[in-house]
């Protein structure tokens, strides 16, 4: 499975530079000069390597230089390019209360008392926090909160995501 580590926001400047939403919890090693990064734009199905020439930090952002886009022209051709990295390149996280957004997806999901609410389609990442984008059974998608005081278990090997909704998160009728 693809996983996306960035995605080139804008150009910088007028030497090539790219400014990269920065989507991986290891920017140092995924970004680092001399990397290797398989890019493709959303909504294509070709993948281009670029090989990282520099980076920087500037202003709480990833500045990116990549061998081969020299000026603003080519900069701005790579916008939207998404940075990707196959799932079974990652190592499992050794934190139990920690997970990445794949070994999420498509996890039933359930409430304490059993009740099956969906399956979990992805994490969405907002200013707010992390939240579960659940399928339910009529197609509805319903929003949990990533919180552990709504979310009380999450169970890799079991395929489940327990939660304790507050009242109104699943109200059915009101929709």
């Amino acid at each position: 499975m693809e996983l996306v580590v960035g995605r080139v926001a804008k150009s910088h400047g007028v030497k090539g530079e790219v400014v990269v939403d920065v989507r991986t919890d290891d920017p140092d090693l995924r970004f680092a000069v001399g990397a290797v990064l398989h890019g493709r734009k959303p909504r294509d199905k070709d993948i281009t390597d670029y090989m990282v020439e520099a980076a920087r930090d500037h202003s709480g952002r990833l500045l990116l230089r990549l061998v081969g886009v020299s000026d603003r022209e080519g900069a701005d051709a790579l916008r939207g390019t998404l940075f990707l990295i196959d799932s079974a390149d990652i190592e499992p996280s050794e934190d139990p209360d920690e997970f990445y957004d794949h070994e999420l997806q498509g996890l039933a999901v359930r409430t304490v008392d059993g009740t099956a609410v969906g399956t979990v389609r992805e994490v969405l990442h907002s200013v707010g926090g992390e939240l579960l984008s659940v399928r339910a059974a009529d197609d509805r998608e319903i929003l949990v909160p990533f919180v552990a005081a709504i979310v009380t278990s999450v169970s890799i090997a079991d395929g489940v995501v327990e939660i304790d909704p507050p009242d109104g998160l699943l109200d059915l009728e009101s929709l």
